[in-house]
């Protein structure tokens, strides 16, 4: 288990997702809509199939049972659960206001953790994204704001360009607004309480479920110390050397980086974790183990933890996921 690993993309036709998956990365098979791409995923509700060498067409949940740490390292919490569920988001229209469990709540309602990151891809003239509560919004406030349909007027709104990441830790209300295209990645969590829905109804013409109760007990009221999950120490995983490397979050549960690669590249690994690529901009090649796969612009690859090295070579904008 010391070679590079792609996957086939598992695809989700979510209402509010559009057509971006197909037109801004050159793919084919996508469905009509097309909100979301699981890249790399363990999870049930969409796990991973190996598209390339000799595990192609096995499962990824499988290979982390039968090669634990081999493959995800030893910095894993569970050695035989893939940690982080990484996907792509096109939000042709905005996401619901959502909230998600953290390791310390997630008792209460019986959800799976989910902290998480945003990077931006893309983006409309104009779009925004949702992050926190407006200062002094108390659970009274909101709960008012939700019977009258008023909640919007208490969430935080920033606006939004292509490259920036925003930290998303459980227990903080957020939404994603509509015309923005984000490369996200999580802990492998697919549990959201949804809390407002902008007074829309579904395919059915019918509002769809909230979870005000779940949502309440999961909401932590405290902005700033929410955020405090995230410190500043700098990805161990990656050299930070490395001319064009450029760390984004770090966080309990994973470090996302940048990398402008100019050339070629190589980067150690020592067996605590798994190094995750996607191809923002460009193409490149990865060599690990003397297997090369060649990237292009919107292409997700796993190296596995027991990997020692591997070689990046070509010109591109690659984003960077360690434990």
């Amino acid at each position: 288990m010391t070679t590079p690993l792609t996957f086939k993309p598992v695809y989700k036709d979510y209402i509010w997702g559009g057509a971006r998956l197909a037109t801004h990365f050159h793919r084919t098979g996508t469905p009509h809509p097309c909100a979301e791409s699981w890249e790399i995923s363990a999870h049930p509700d969409g796990p991973s199939i190996v598209a390339n060498g000799q595990y192609a067409g096995r499962s990824l949940p499988e290979l982390a049972s039968e090669f634990g740490v081999a493959l995800m390292g030893t910095k894993t919490p569970d050695p035989t659960r893939f940690p982080l569920l990484i996907k792509l988001i096109d939000a042709r229209e905005k996401l619901s206001v959502q909230v998600h469990p953290n390791n310390s709540n997630a008792t209460l309602t019986q959800g799976e953790p989910k902290t998480e990151m945003w990077y931006v891809l893309d983006r409309n003239p104009g779009s925004s994204l949702y992050t926190g509560l407006r200062e002094g919004v108390t659970p009274e406030v909101l709960q008012s704001a939700l019977l009258d349909g008023t909640a919007e007027k208490c969430l935080a709104e920033v606006s939004i360009n292509p490259g920036d990441t925003i930290f998303i830790p459980g227990g903080l209300v957020h939404a994603i607004g509509g015309g923005a295209l984000i490369y996200e990645v999580q802990q492998n969590s697919n549990t959201t309480y949804r809390l407002f829905d902008w007074n829309r109804v579904g395919a059915d013409g019918k509002p769809r479920p909230l979870h005000i109760e779940e949502s309440f007990k999961t909401i932590e009221w405290d902005n700033e110390r929410v955020r405090e999950c995230a410190n500043s120490r700098v990805c161990e995983c990656v050299n930070t050397r490395t001319p064009g490397y450029q760390s984004l979050v770090s966080c309990t549960f994973f470090n996302v980086g940048k990398l402008a690669l100019e050339g070629s590249t190589s980067i150690k690994q020592d067996g605590t974790t798994f190094t995750a690529l996607f191809v923002e901009n460009g193409n490149a090649s990865v060599t690990a183990s003397g297997e090369t796969v060649q990237l292009t612009k919107g292409m997700s690859c796993l190296i596995p933890a027991a990997a020692p090295l591997f070689t990046l070579a070509g010109k591109a904008s690659i984003l960077i996921t360690t434990l």
